[in-house]
């Protein structure tokens, strides 16, 4: 379908002031960068006519691809090969048992091609600025978004500049260099690389690929949502658990959702709970207070450095997310954070970053709390690699190599 058909308007998330499919690539004029975070929304009725169970029942592409109808770009570019999502979905019995829930599944995207959950924002993100001829795209992140980019640009022959705190985990700065990339590493915290970022791209006419100053990365991110569904016969589970740093994978977990309600894909919406790192927690304070914009937060600490944000960028659709799928929010110390690395890793054969397991560790305390039920089927969302920072996951481990001679006497029996 064409683009223009089946973009139906962009809508201000705060004035829902509505654009045309081609007349914003940022936020509301008239809100600004802070409050005017746009969603898009698709011709819905037109496009559920040949988009059912059955068409995606009949398809072998093991990507996002897949949901090319209510995506934001016409096809997808031949350049753009790394094969993004479908990403496997864990049942995990005993751990189910062990947490207290009735169904627990673990949806693992650390296996995308960057190692994160954010290839999937990134390839739209790359597919976008090649429509409009754009040759350099830049970003701001911790790490993970900017690898992503990086690598996609380098797949597009396009020129990627990016903007990372300088105390960015080396292997995420290794990445992006490998990958060919200009790497600005600030002085200073994310918050900071994201405004320089901002003002760069408009000085020189760059592709911004920034969370919620482009509506268009959620409609990547949104892809986990449908495969969740898909994954699950269409039947989504009670709850979904996800880590919170800006607030943008969440809200984007809701979109999808709501798109396949929209088509008629799916007859109920599951129930969304974030989860932030107690050190760096303003959207949890803004949920608690009522509020739909977080204070920001200077001196922002935790191990979790993906999800280390004091001023949330996409704080309206999070907290809308949260709110309107009557969840909650919650936060986890970085020992719990720690332990749940080591959990993964031994009872589910899962290595995740310290990002991804906050999201199990608030699982836990979600339980405990009883804001999720033992009667409940749960999916939790994990967002990165545990090799994207080794430093932290020896830490999690608790142990050191035993050194020996190479003497048979010395291996313990």
């Amino acid at each position: 379908m064409d683009l223009r058909r089946k973009i139906h308007f962009l809508e201000c998330d705060r004035c829902q002031r509505r654009f045309g499919p081609s007349e914003s690539e940022g936020t509301c004029p008239d809100c600004g960068p802070t409050l005017g975070t746009l969603t898009v929304w698709y011709a819905y009725d037109e496009i559920a006519r040949s988009f059912q169970r059955e068409t995606l029942l009949a398809r072998r592409e093991p990507s996002l691809w897949r949901y090319l109808e209510i995506l934001p770009v016409p096809e997808r570019p031949a350049l753009l090969h790394p094969r993004v999502g479908w990403t496997p979905m864990y049942d995990l019995p005993r751990l189910a048992q062990e947490i207290g829930v009735r169904r627990l599944w673990i949806k693992d995207d650390g296996v995308n091609p960057s190692g994160s959950f954010k290839d999937r924002a990134s390839c739209i993100g790359v597919a976008r600025a090649l429509l409009q001829g754009k040759t350099t795209i830049t970003a701001a992140s911790t790490g993970n978004a900017a690898s992503s980019l990086a690598l996609f640009a380098a797949c597009a022959g396009m020129r990627a500049v990016i903007f990372v705190p300088q105390t960015a985990p080396s292997a995420k700065v290794a990445q992006l260099l490998v990958f060919g990339a200009e790497v600005l590493a600030i002085r200073g915290t994310y918050d900071q690389a994201f405004d320089l970022c901002l003002a760069a791209a408009e000085k020189n006419g760059w592709y911004c690929r920034n969370t919620a100053i482009n509506p268009f990365m959620s409609e990547g991110k949104k892809t986990a949502a449908l495969e969740i569904c898909e994954q699950l016969g269409f039947e989504p589970p009670d709850c979904v658990v996800v880590s919170v740093g800006d607030g943008c994978i969440i809200g984007g977990l809701w979109k999808g959702f709501q798109d396949f309600l929209r088509l008629g894909l799916i007859q109920r919406l599951p129930r969304l709970y974030g989860v932030q790192a107690a050190g760096c927690a303003p959207l949890l304070t803004a949920f608690q207070q009522g509020q739909d914009m977080a204070a920001p937060l200077l001196g922002g600490h935790t191990c979790a450095d993906s999800i280390c944000v004091g001023q949330p960028r996409d704080h309206l659709k999070a907290l809308r997310a949260v709110r309107q799928s009557h969840g909650a929010m919650t936060a986890v110390e970085d020992e719990a954070i720690l332990e749940a690395i080591r959990t993964l890793a031994r009872k589910a054969g899962v290595f995740v970053e310290p990002a991804a397991a906050t999201a199990f560790a608030g699982l836990k305390k979600l339980v405990e709390d009883g804001l999720i039920g033992n009667d409940e089927r749960v999916a939790v969302m994990l967002t990165g690699n545990g090799l994207k920072d080794i430093a932290t996951a020896l830490r999690a481990s608790g142990r050191e190599p035993t050194v020996i001679d190479p003497d048979p006497s010395q291996v313990p029996a």
